[in-house]
C-alpha cells in the first residue's frame, strides 16, 4: 500500500519543490489509508506498529516524496515516545493517541531556536513557561518545526521559570491564541516539508499540558530503544530518496544511446561496475535499517551503534545520490529530471540530531574509555 501511494506522492513531487508548497494532499492520502495512526497504541485503536514496520513505511513513502516521508517519520517518533514514556498524564496520553486515530492528527516536537540550536548539543531553551492560574504561559522562538503547517499538536521544548528551572514538553493544540506559524522555509531541500517557525507569544495552555517537565539533570542519555527510533526513522527518509535516484539512473542508463556509441549506456563495463557500486552502498544500509527488527525483538543496538547506523546509511545514501550524478553528467543536473532533485534532498540527511561529528566523537571516546 505505502508503495502505491508513494508513486502518487512522485507525480507532485517536482511541483512542490519549485513551489517549497506543503503537499496537504499527501498528508490527506496517508490519512485515508490509516497511516497515521499505524504506531499509535492498539489500546487507543492504533495499530502499535513496531519499529521495522514503521522503517519500511517511512522508506517507500520517501521514494515518492520525501519532505513527506518526514513529517511522518516525525509522527512515528512521537507515537513512539507517547508508548513508552511513563510519564505523561494518562488522560492527555489517551487523547493524543486517538486524535491520530480518528483524526489523523499529526504531532511532533518543536525543539530547535535560533540561539540554541539544537538540545543535543547542550544549552537550556530560551522559550519559557511561567506558571499563571490554572496552568502555564508559554513565550518562544522555535526553528526548523517539521510538518507545521498540519500540526494538531506543538511539543514545545521549553523551560519553566522557576528558582530552579526545570525544563521539558509542553503540548500545545494547533489553533491556541498566541501561537503563530511564520513561513521562513526556504532551503535547498526537502523543500516540501513545511520547517518553518513557530512563534508564541504568553500561549496558555492547561497544567496538565505540561506533558513532561524534570530538572536538567534528568534528562539523560535515551535508552537503547528510544534512541534507536528517531535515528532509523530519518535515516530510512534518505534511504529512500538514495533508492529514487537509483531507479532513475537505471533508466537513464537503459535509454540513453549515445550516437558514438549506437548502444544504450547500460552496456558499457564502467556503467555497470558504478550501477554495482551503488547497489553496494544501499545493500549495507538495508542491513543496517534491519537493526529496527532487534529493538521490536527486544536486543535493541547500544546508543553508540544505532547512531553509528544513521551516520553510516546517510553516508551510504549520499555517496550513491552523487554516484548517479557523477554517471549521468548534464542530463542529471537538468531541472527537468528529477536526480538534482534527490541530491539536493539527499545531502539534508546530514542536519538531523545527533550529526555526525557528535556520533564519531562519542564512539570513539566509548571506545577508548574516556567517559563522561
Amino acid at each position: 500500500m505505502a508503495r502505491a501511494i508513494a508513486r502518487d506522492f512522485a507525480r507532485t513531487a517536482a511541483a512542490h519543490d519549485a513551489a517549497a508548497s506543503f503537499p496537504v494532499a499527501n498528508i490527506e492520502a496517508l490519512r485515508r489509508a490509516g497511516l497515521a495512526g499505524l504506531v499509535t497504541a492498539r489500546a487507543h485503536g492504533g495499530g502499535e506498529a513496531g519499529l521495522a514496520e514503521a522503517v519500511a513505511v517511512v522508506a517507500a513513502i520517501a521514494e515518492g516524496e520525501p519532505s513527506t516521508a518526514l513529517v511522518l517519520a516525525q509522527q512515528y517518533h512521537f507515537h513512539a515516545q507517547l508508548r513508552q514514556n511513563p510519564r505523561w498524564p494518562e488522560a492527555m496520553r489517551a487523547r493524543v493517541a486517538r486524535s491520530a486515530v480518528t483524526d489523523g492528527a499529526f504531532a511532533n516536537n518543536l525543539r530547535v531556536e535560533p540561539a540554541l540550536g539544537t538540545p543535543m548539543r547542550g544549552g537550556l531553551p530560551a522559550t519559557i513557561a511561567r506558571r499563571v492560574a490554572g496552568g502555564w504561559s508559554i513565550s518562544g522562538h522555535k526553528i526548523f518545526s517539521t510538518g507545521v503547517p498540519i500540526l494538531a499538536w506543538n511539543a514545545v521544548w521549553a523551560k519553566t521559570d522557576e528558582a530552579e528551572p526545570r525544563v521539558g514538553t509542553f503540548l500545545v493544540p494547533r489553533g491556541t491564541p498566541g501561537l503563530s506559524i511564520v513561513e521562513t522555509w526556504d532551503h535547498l531541500g526537502m523543500r516540501a516539508s513545511g520547517s518553518h517557525d513557530v512563534v508564541l507569544e504568553d500561549v496558555v495552555i492547561p497544567a496538565d499540558h505540561a506533558v513532561d517537565i524534570r530538572r536538567p539533570v534528568e534528562w539523560g542519555v535515551p535508552d537503547a530503544a528510544a534512541a534507536a527510533w528517531p535515528v532509523l526513522l530519518f535515516a530510512a527518509v534518505y534511504d529512500g530518496v538514495a533508492r529514487a535516484a537509483r531507479n532513475w539512473l537505471i533508466g537513464f542508463l537503459k535509454n540513453r544511446t549515445p550516437a558514438n556509441l549506437g548502444a544504450p549506456l547500460s552496456s558499457l563495463p564502467r556503467m555497470q561496475e558504478a550501477v554495482g557500486e551503488i547497489d553496494a552502498l544501499l545493500f549495507a544500509n538495508t542491513m543496517l535499517l534491519r537493526l529496527a527488527e532487534q529493538v521490536d525483538g527486544g536486543a535493541a543496538p547500544t546508543v553508540h551503534e544505532s547512531y553509528l547506523a544513521k551516520h553510516v546509511i546517510n553516508a551510504n545514501a549520499i555517496a550513491a545520490v552523487e554516484k548517479a550524478v557523477a554517471l549521468s553528467g548534464n542530463p542529471g543536473l537538468s531541472r527537468s529530471n528529477p536526480l538534482e532533485r534527490h541530491l539536493r534532498d539527499v545531502l539534508c540527511a546530514r542536519v538531523h540530531s545527533p550529526q555526525s561529528d557528535t556520533i564519531l566523537v562519542g564512539a570513539g571516546r566509548a571506545a577508548l574509555g574516556l567517559h563522561g
